[in-house]
């Protein structure tokens, strides 16, 4: 079986990546939009690397030739000056779906976000939603996994974590009682190579969360703990964020703005787990949290 990754380069796809390396039975062709990009990837003899723009639909369908099955990574949480949601996420799913019609790749895996609805207020979770609908309508078959926190080396929320429990005291967005279910990247690792290895006709959404609901104030304090610190944890208000956020928004384009902090500081909830349709073993919490942690940090 081949599998061609998008956004191969992100955390998620570098852990992929990683699971794949020097399996016989799976050849990966991982697509990035730079050779800075390529050159950070995981090398193994069955991994080749594509370097291809996403709005590139030409380019794309020659990376997917002869690939069964293609991996959707690619996005974005802050938009920048010249990268917008309706590009990443709309713009972007189009021609890649686009892409993989021509070159006959018969089952696309997409990765997108709890909450994710084409009509949703904020912008972030509808373009997220207006993805999945492009993905539900291609005549593909697919699998849509909606993701929460992600934890894991080299995730922006390991590295978030990590940083805040460091401290003696960190402010947190509405000092952090939003609850959350961090769910381990290997998990979602496995969830989405099983989704490539029993693709199905037809559109499978699942919500795929970890095992346990936790404010975010006090994931903080049991990583803390785990590295044997102690942290106060002291509150911004939302809505003072937002206004600052709104503020700087004045002088540039993109960064955090009150859109992102929406989805910062939401709750995290699921109509039903996913899990076991995945095929997949939720990874405790502690657990995670220890595998993030500088090795100084585990003993």
């Amino acid at each position: 079986m081949t599998i061609a990754i998008t956004g191969a380069n992100g955390s998620v796809g570098t852990i992929l990546l990683s699971r794949l390396a020097n399996r016989t039975d799976v050849q990966a062709v991982a697509c990035v939009r730079s050779q800075r990009a390529a050159a950070t990837l995981p090398q193994a003899s069955n991994i080749s690397t594509r370097v291809v723009d996403y709005g590139d639909r030409e380019g794309l369908a020659t990376a997917f030739t002869g690939a069964g099955c293609l991996v959707h990574l690619a996005g974005i949480l802050m938009e920048g000056p010249t990268t917008t949601y309706q590009s990443a996420h709309v713009e972007a799913t189009q021609t890649i779906v686009d892409a993989c019609r021509a070159a006959g790749v018969r089952h696309v895996v997409l990765v997108s976000v709890l909450g994710a609805d084409p009509d949703a207020s904020n912008q972030y979770l509808s373009s997220k939603g207006k993805a999945e609908r492009i993905v539900s309508a291609s005549g593909l078959s697919a699998t849509i996994i909606r993701t929460p926190l992600l934890l894991g080396p080299g995730t922006a929320g390991a590295g978030a974590l990590v940083g805040q429990a460091s401290r003696p005291a960190v402010p947190l967005l509405g000092g952090g009682r939003h609850v959350v279910r961090p769910l381990d990247v290997d998990d979602l690792s496995g969830a989405i190579l099983n989704s490539c290895g029993a693709s199905r006709p037809g559109v499978a959404t699942h919500e795929l969360v970890g095992p346990e609901a936790v404010a975010y104030r006090d994931l903080v304090a049991r990583a803390a703990a785990l590295m044997g610190r102690q942290v106060a944890i002291r509150s911004i208000p939302v809505w003072a964020a937002k206004l600052g956020a709104t503020i700087a928004g004045l002088k540039k384009r993109g960064g955090m703005t009150p859109t992102v902090i929406d989805i910062i500081t939401s709750g995290e909830d699921v109509h039903r787990n996913g899990d076991a349709e995945l095929g997949v073993t939720l990874t405790p919490l502690s657990t995670t949290i220890e595998k993030c942690l500088p090795s100084r940090a585990k003993g």
